[in-house]
């Protein structure tokens, strides 16, 4: 799972989703802890799955959500919608309400826990290892849906760029439209990070800003 994350990275980056992650020696206690004393718009949990019991027949995916959690419930279906095509068994893939699952009813952001498939089911296991960038794909494309976001695959044009405008500061929109949400500006001057370039907007990062800007105004 943790591979899984590792490769999220890079399209979570390319899409403009900022994100903070837990570490491998942390619990799922300490992880939702860290959750909670931050201020973050989604809590998302990546798990395999074991049926316990013993004969490893059991295939599927599950996204859990609490069920008095409207946006939880709305991005495990989300989830559960885009995975159905990529897992082999599209039938298997179903969202879950649970009231026991503490990485989805403890945290003060809306949660999803994705168990991807069944670590003792031996189709399943190799589906995984075999699978890692496409599932970390999809799970980045379910985030962006989610936030209502454009979803971008990472490029090897990451670069950085100087905001040059007539002096004054540089809008950052929240897509890569004039009429998209005013989220943040950057003044002239600063130097940014590119993310993606569509050609005429760029994904840029400044600071804790992260948006879309027009092009005419970097060099």
């Amino acid at each position: 799972m943790n591979l899984i994350a590792d490769a999220m990275v890079p399209y979570l980056n390319a899409s403009g989703i900022n994100y903070v992650r837990n570490t491998p020696d942390m619990t799922a206690a300490s992880s939702i802890k860290a959750s909670n004393s931050g201020s973050y718009d989604f809590h998302f949990a990546i798990h395999s799955n074991a049926s316990g019991a013993g004969n490893g027949n059991v295939q599927g995916a599950e996204f859990y959500y609490a069920p008095n959690s409207y946006n939880g419930q709305r991005a495990a279906q989300i989830f559960a919608n885009n995975f159905k095509e990529i897992y082999p068994l599209p039938e298997r893939v179903r969202t879950v309400p649970t009231t026991t699952l503490g990485e989805v009813v403890r945290t003060k952001a809306p949660a999803v826990l994705a168990e991807v498939a069944y670590h003792d089911n031996a189709e399943d296991a190799e589906w995984i290892r075999n699978n890692v960038d496409r599932i970390a794909e999809n799970l980045v494309l379910s985030l962006t849906d989610y936030f209502d976001i454009p979803f971008n695959k990472p490029n090897e044009n990451q670069r950085n760029a100087v905001v040059t405008t007539m002096g004054g500061n540089l809008n950052v929109r929240q897509q890569p439209t004039i009429t998209s949400h005013k989220i943040g500006s950057v003044p002239n001057g600063a130097t940014v990070t590119v993310y993606y370039d569509t050609g005429e907007w760029s994904l840029i990062k400044y600071g804790n800003i992260t948006g879309y800007v027009n092009n005419n105004y970097l060099r």
